[in-house]
C-alpha cells in the first residue's frame, strides 16, 4: 500500500516552486533598490539633477514589488502550511524586503535633498560623504550577493563592514555639528548632517538584510 499521497507531493512541490519564486522577486527588487541608490549617489556628488527626477519611477517599482512580496508571503504562510524551515525562510524574507524598501525611501530623500544642495558650492566634506555612499552601496550589495548565494558567512561579515560607515559618521557628524563662525546660510551644513544620517541607517538596513540571510540558512539570530 502506498502510504504517500499524490496529492501531498504536488503541494510540496507547488510551495517549493513558489518559495523559488518569492526569492527571485526580492532579489529583483533589490536590483532596483541598488539602482535608485546609484541614482541618489549620482545626484548629489555629480550634481545630476535628470538622476534625482528619475529616482521617483524606479521608488514607485520597489513600492510595487514590497506590497507584492508581502502578500505573496503571507499567502504562502496561511494557505501552503510551510513547515518550520519554510515559516523561517518567509518570515526573514518580509523582513528582509522592508529593509529594502527602507533603502530606496532613503535613495529618495538623498536625491531630494540634492536639488536643495545643488545651489551651493560643494563642501570640503563631501569627497568624505561620497566614500560614506561608496561603502553602504558596496554593503547593499554584498547582502544580496549572500541572498542569492544563500550565504550565512557572507551575510555575517557585513556587520564588520558597518563599523567603517559608523566611524565616518560620527567623524562627519561632529564635524558638521561643531562647527563655528559658519559663514552664510547654513542650509547646506544642516542637508549634509541629515545626508550623513541618512547613509548610516542605509548602511544599518543592508547590515540588517545580511543578518536575515544568516538566520534563514543557520536558524540562529546574532
Amino acid at each position: 500500500m502506498n502510504y504517500f499521497s499524490p496529492t501531498v507531493s504536488t503541494e510540496k512541490t507547488h510551495l517549493e516552486r513558489s518559495l523559488k519564486q518569492v526569492q527571485q522577486e526580492v532579489l529583483r527588487m533589490g536590483t532596483l533598490v541598488e539602482k535608485s541608490f546609484r541614482m541618489s549617489h549620482q545626484s548629489l556628488f555629480s550634481r545630476d539633477l535628470d538622476a534625482a527626477k528619475k529616482i521617483t519611477s524606479v521608488e514607485k517599482s520597489i513600492d510595487k514589488y514590497y506590497r507584492q512580496i508581502e502578500m505573496d508571503c503571507a499567502t504562502l504562510m496561511t494557505l501552503q502550511s510551510p513547515v518550520a524551515q519554510d515559516l523561517r525562510l518567509l518570515s526573514a524574507l518580509m523582513q528582509l524586503v522592508r529593509d529594502l524598501e527602507r533603502i530606496g525611501d532613503y535613495a529618495q530623500d538623498l536625491a531630494e535633498m540634492s536639488t536643495k544642495l545643488i545651489k551651493y558650492e560643494p563642501h570640503q566634506c563631501m569627497e568624505q560623504i561620497k566614500d560614506m555612499s561608496e561603502h553602504a552601496q558596496f554593503m547593499l550589495a554584498t547582502s544580496l550577493v549572500a541572498l542569492a548565494d544563500l550565504d550565512a558567512e557572507t551575510g555575517k561579515s557585513i556587520k564588520e563592514l558597518d563599523n567603517t560607515v559608523d566611524e565616518a559618521y560620527e567623524e562627519l557628524y561632529n564635524f558638521l555639528a561643531f562647527q563655528e563662525n559658519v559663514p552664510g546660510v547654513i542650509e547646506p551644513i544642516l542637508l549634509m548632517g541629515l545626508i550623513v544620517r541618512h547613509l548610516e541607517r542605509m548602511a544599518d538596513h543592508a547590515t540588517n538584510i545580511g543578518q536575515r540571510v544568516a538566520y534563514i540558512v543557520t536558524g540562529k539570530i546574532n
